[in-house]
């Protein structure tokens, strides 16, 4: 699937995550790379926080199952599941919600059998471990990962989902084909840091049914990442909507996400650079090459 032609319809995607006020991440990380892609985008928000909880203090609600159920149903009534190309899904919130999540899917396939659903299973990282509510891990591992075609955990959830430890690459390909298993046809690895590589290089490897690939790009001091998972998780499935290929969707989307944080650092900004860097969505250099492994 391509957006070149202006007068063609765009595709469409319904993205059930948080959202805050203030920063990027969540919807407030998605919508817009996908928009700027030249998506049209349904965001249903699971949270509404002022800020994402890296800052320790933050306010606002996180939305009742029902409530979010509803605005997924009054979507349903505007008729246009059928149009709907993609579900995008990240942080949930609370157990409740993947039910909902999956409810949503489910209505879109059946709507449209090609529709894609791309999960991003937000549980945690090695800094800071796991950072959702009790019972989100086991929710990620046993309903929601196996719902999903495409999948994007970073290496400490891949971790958690398949229950293996990565410390090669090896032991990394053999986590994923525990995960493909388990549903997902497609496998987005990142945040990838493996104890025989180089320190100042950090990893991207995505893995289908046509093979793995690897991009490797310098690692950026940055005081600031929230974000960078939603960021990447939105941009990947873009390309990977538009072109159909894996290694072309890792390349651009390592290219951008990188620009981006490569921008942040320079700015010493307190969030991620989307709207500063949105050039870098629109148009990635052709900077960070996919290999096959």
């Amino acid at each position: 699937m391509t957006v070149t032609d202006p007068t063609a319809r765009a595709p469409q995607v319904l993205s059930i995550q948080s959202a805050v006020a203030y920063g990027h991440v969540g919807n407030s990380a998605a919508v817009f790379p996908l928009q700027r892609l030249g998506f049209e985008v349904w965001p249903v928000h699971t949270v509404n926080f002022s800020n994402h909880t890296g800052y320790q203090a933050w306010r606002g609600p996180v939305l009742p199952a029902e409530d979010v159920a509803a605005v997924v149903q009054g979507v349903d009534d505007r008729g246009v599941l059928p149009d709907i190309d993609a579900v995008l899904s990240g942080y949930q919130g609370a157990q409740e919600i993947g039910a909902v999540v999956r409810d949503a899917v489910a209505r879109v396939k059946a709507a449209n059998p090609r529709a894609v659903y791309c999960a991003d299973p937000v549980m945690g990282d090695y800094g800071r471990g796991i950072y959702v509510r009790d019972g989100i891990p086991e929710l990620m591992r046993d309903l929601v990962v196996p719902a999903a075609d495409v999948t994007t955990p970073n290496q400490f959830e891949l971790e958690h989902l398949t229950g293996r430890t990565v410390r090669t690459l090896d032991d990394l390909l053999g986590a994923v084909d525990v995960l493909r298993r388990s549903g997902p046809r497609t496998v987005l690895v990142t945040s990838v840091e493996l104890p025989d590589r180089p320190g100042d290089e950090i990893q991207m490897v995505a893995v289908s049914e046509g093979g793995a690939w690897v991009v490797t790009t310098p690692r950026l001091e940055l005081a600031v990442t929230a974000g960078t998972g939603d960021t990447t998780a939105a941009i990947f499935l873009a390309h990977l909507l538009r072109e159909g290929d894996v290694p072309v969707a890792l390349s651009r989307t390592a290219s951008s996400v990188y620009g981006i944080l490569e921008l942040t650092a320079r700015t010493g900004a307190r969030e991620i650079e989307l709207v500063r860097g949105q050039d870098l969505i629109a148009s990635p250099p052709d900077r960070f090459p996919a290999v096959a492994l």
